[in-house]
C-alpha cells in the first residue's frame, strides 16, 4: 500500500491523494478504511470522527475532483472552471459550521460543527480548506513536483523546492543524476 503524502495545506493533501504508482493512478481514498487512514494522518480532521462508510466517499470525491481541477487550471495560469468553483460553494453549504457555545469549567468556550452525515461533513471541511486555498495570494506560488513521473501539487516554503518530498522524489532525483554522471559510456 503506498503511504500519502501528507504535511500540505490541507486541499492539496486532498488532491495529492491520487499518486501516480507502476500500474498508474491510484486512490488513496478509494474504500472507507482508506478513507479513515487518511483522515487519522491530518491533523485538521483527526478529532472526533466517526468511521466513514461507503456513503461518505462520494461527497469527499466530488471535492477532490473540485479541487483539483482549480488546482489544475491555476498551475496552467488559467481561470478554474465555474464547475469547480460552484461545486465547492455547494459543499460548503451543504453543511456549513456553526460556533457552539460551551463551558469547560472556567471559561465559555467556542467550537464550530456541522450537521448531516459524516461525508457532507468532511466535504464541506474540505470544500473551506479549498476556499482558505485558493483565495490565498501564496497559491501564485503552487507548483508540480518536477520528478518525470510524479503528479504531487505543492506550496513551496523555499523558493528553490523542486519536489514534493525530499526523501521521495528528491532522492530518486538526486540518485537518478548521480547515475547519469558516473555511468560507464
Amino acid at each position: 500500500m503506498i503511504d500519502p503524502l501528507t504535511g500540505e495545506h490541507l486541499a492539496l493533501d486532498l488532491v495529492n491523494t491520487r499518486p501516480v504508482t507502476g500500474d498508474g493512478r491510484a486512490d488513496l481514498l478509494d474504500t472507507p478504511r482508506r478513507l479513515a487512514a487518511w483522515l487519522a494522518l491530518e491533523p485538521a480532521l483527526r478529532a472526533g470522527r466517526a468511521t466513514p462508510t461507503a456513503a461518505d466517499l462520494a461527497p469527499v470525491h466530488a471535492v477532490r475532483e473540485h479541487v483539483d481541477a482549480a488546482v489544475h487550471a491555476l498551475l496552467r495560469g488559467t481561470r478554474p472552471p465555474r464547475t469547480a468553483l460552484v461545486g465547492l460553494t455547494e459543499a460548503m453549504r451543504a453543511a456549513p459550521a456553526v460556533r457552539e457555545l460551551g463551558w469547560d469549567g472556567s471559561a465559555v468556550t467556542a467550537t464550530h460543527r456541522r450537521a448531516g452525515r459524516l461525508g457532507v461533513r468532511l466535504a464541506a471541511h474540505l470544500a473551506e480548506a479549498a476556499a482558505d486555498l485558493l483565495t490565498d495570494p501564496a497559491v501564485d506560488t503552487l507548483r508540480r513536483c518536477e520528478a518525470e513521473d510524479c503528479v504531487m501539487v505543492f506550496l513551496p516554503a523555499h523558493p528553490r523546492r523542486r519536489w514534493c518530498s525530499p526523501t521521495r522524489c528528491g532522492n530518486r532525483a538526486r540518485v537518478a543524476r548521480y547515475y547519469q554522471r558516473h555511468r560507464t559510456p
